[in-house]
């Protein structure tokens, strides 16, 4: 836990060196959206900065804007038009690793911008991947479905070459899954490798070795249905997680879709005002201490740390990251559509 603390020390620190020149915002003012080429639903998203960003989704689509989204790269990853490719990681503007949700459960890598992509690993008939995460620029994780009633827990140590299977997954209950709504179940941080769950349970799986040993926690949020559940995590502090959800086939539902759980103290806080509907994506900007959460219905944001939640926006997200630099929020939604917050 302390390795994780620290990191995430690091990173607020990180970001807030930076001088503002103009005053603080007090809210988002919308969001910038783009015309791409595509009509795909885009939930893979893997912004780098406000210029570079990458993004995947149904009909084997990927995308890749160089200027800030004025014009898109876009192709189909190995032919796979009739594949779902959910989960997006991008190391840079010439390397990203994309994962498929469904059959096949493949992973993909190109290293030239897209234009030709490598089939670099390929899990059972069973096997339904459900999102990615890369704790450093060579460390990464993938997530999927409970086989046999274990979850599935991939990892890379050499920048999505290889793949293997972690060998102590943590147990799941009868019916419970995870959600590729927005690639944003699983989040790594170092050591920290932390997984939120659906269905008939709705669960926090953490672990602090890189998936040796694991605790689980039950949430706050709507589950017992194989709609509900936690769709999307991010941290925000030294020592807090924060959660999103609820039921997606009820919308503009508000019921138990959210939860902030303090990992010193092991529990579950939800006070204050919900986001305004089920919400696949969540973000943190540290850079003004906004948490910004997504989905069909809407967009939200809270400025102290998700207790009261303010509908800023009716544009619809599947998903919603942050850039790895120039602290700049982006958005990929149905219909090819994506979108850069504006603030």
């Amino acid at each position: 836990m302390r390795q994780f603390l620290i990191a995430l020390s690091f990173l607020g620190a990180l970001f807030s060196c930076s001088t503002h020149t103009e005053p603080i915002p007090e809210a988002p003012k919308g969001w910038e959206v783009f015309q791409t080429p595509v009509k795909s639903s885009l939930r893979g998203l893997s912004p780098l900065t406000k210029d570079i960003a990458w993004a995947s989704g149904s009909n084997g689509t990927w995308l890749r804007t160089l200027d800030g989204g004025k014009t898109w790269d876009h192709g189909v990853i190995a032919g796979l038009d009739t594949v779902d490719f959910r989960s997006i990681h991008a190391f840079d503007a010439e390397n990203a690793v994309a994962v498929s949700a469904g059959q096949p459960a493949v992973i993909y890598r190109t290293a030239d911008g897209g234009i030709t992509w490598e089939l670099k690993h390929r899990e059972s008939d069973q096997a339904f991947l459900d999102g990615i995460s890369f704790a450093n620029q060579d460390t990464g994780y993938v997530i999927g479905d409970p086989v046999n009633g274990k979850w599935t827990v991939l990892k890379t140590v050499n920048k999505g070459e290889t793949w293997y299977s972690l060998l102590n997954p943590p147990d799941a209950a009868f019916g419970e899954a995870g959600f590729a709504a927005s690639a944003s179940s699983l989040l790594a941080i170092e050591e920290m490798l932390i997984l939120g769950s659906g269905g008939s349970e709705a669960n926090l799986y953490i672990s602090e070795n890189g998936g040796d040993q694991w605790r689980e926690y039950n949430s706050i949020l709507i589950q017992g249905e194989s709609s509900q559940g936690i769709f999307a995590v991010t941290a925000i502090g030294k020592n807090q997680l924060f959660a999103v959800g609820g039921d997606y086939l009820k919308e503009t539902d508000s019921i138990k879709n959210f939860g902030k759980f303090v990992l010193d103290q092991e529990e579950w806080i939800q006070v204050g005002s919900p986001p305004k509907g089920y919400r696949s994506g969540v973000t943190f900007f540290p850079g003004l201490d906004w948490l910004i959460a997504v989905g069909p219905s809407g967009s939200d944001f809270s400025k102290d740390g998700g207790v009261f939640w303010q509908n800023f926006s009716q544009e619809g997200f599947h998903s919603v990251k942050i850039g790895h630099t120039e602290a700049s929020i982006w958005a990929s939604g149905a219909n090819g559509k994506v979108a850069k917050l504006k603030y």
